[in-house]
């Protein structure tokens, strides 16, 4: 009897302590993979590049007041369109307001607009995606056909009817970039969605009774989310774009909000007295947009496997 207790106790020491190595083996696989992830981009020098310069803006936006001692709404008459000095670092515009204050409280504008419409496109697109390759069908061609109508309009167009049929608000503008975003996301969600669920691993749930939902979240989802990474990081620099775009032709932020495409488009007459007052926006938005352009091609390189080597 006690050789059999004994015998029991070895078998469940044995089968606790292979569990436990399997657990290890799992955690020392995950360090692995993220490690490898870091070590690929760290090497990659545009992304690092990129990386900074992002993090850079993000610290302008955070600590703007500090950085700029003046109020981006201020206006002095007296001191119209000044050039760069010690007192105005990028001079002043028509409004004698100081524009690198403007600039730095516009980075916040611009932060907002590249996160809040990404991650809500983003969201969308995948729960259309996952829906649309899991199910297939009619709810597939339903999906995708009205993906195509999306993509098949000029993004910039429908952003902007969008926006003249809301009005300029920075709200609409989360909306109708929103709007524009999510179909892109959606086709290549889709795509991988068709792959996985022909995968081993989700047949054996789905042999098992697991539910469909439960299936879409727990394994199709994380398979999905390296790709979506890139996608959010290239479509963050995407909607800057937008966004300054729409500013620059009148349907986007309204005077006196200090967003970037505004500033130029009110800078543009004064490009030849002084060029400051367009050129210096323009810079910030080139910077901010290849800096996360830089990013993402550095995550993509380092999340494909194919791309390692």
């Amino acid at each position: 009897m006690n050789q059999q207790i004994e015998s029991e106790r070895n078998r469940g020491t044995g089968s606790e302590t292979r569990a436990g190595h399997e657990n290890f083996q799992k955690e020392d696989d995950t360090d692995t993979f993220f490690k490898d992830i870091v070590h690929t981009f760290r090497k990659n020098h545009t992304a690092m590049a990129g990386l900074v310069m992002v993090l850079f803006l993000v610290f302008v936006a955070i600590f703007g007041p500090v950085i700029s001692p003046h109020d981006p709404y201020r206006v002095e008459l007296d001191e119209q369109l000044l050039p760069p000095s010690q007192t105005y670092w990028l001079g002043t515009d028509k409004f004698g307001r100081d524009l690198l204050t403007r600039i730095v409280y516009g980075s916040r504008i611009s932060l907002m607009v590249g996160l809040v419409p990404s991650f809500i496109s983003m969201f969308l697109g995948t729960f259309m995606g996952i829906i649309s390759g899991y199910y297939g069908g009619k709810t597939d061609f339903a999906i995708m056909r009205l993906a195509d109508v999306m993509i098949a309009f000029p993004s910039l167009l429908l952003a902007m009817v969008v926006m003249y049929t809301l009005g300029a608000t920075l709200f609409n503008i989360f909306i109708a970039l929103s709007l524009v975003g999510w179909a892109g996301t959606a086709r290549v969600v889709r795509s991988q969605t068709l792959a996985l669920k022909e995968k081993e691993f989700v047949e054996a749930a789905r042999a098992i009774g697991v539910r469909k939902s439960v299936i879409m979240v727990r394994h199709i989802l994380p398979n999905c989310v390296p790709i979506l990474i890139v996608l959010f990081s290239l479509g963050i620099p995407e909607a800057i774009m937008y966004e300054s775009s729409l500013s620059f032709l009148g349907v986007g932020a309204q005077p006196p909000t200090p967003s970037w495409g505004l500033l130029v488009s009110r800078g543009k007459a004064y490009l030849f007295s002084a060029p400051w007052v367009a050129i210096m926006p323009g810079v910030a938005i080139l910077i901010t947009v290849m800096a996360f352009n830089f990013m993402g091609d550095g995550l993509r390189d380092a999340l494909d496997p194919y791309m390692k080597d």
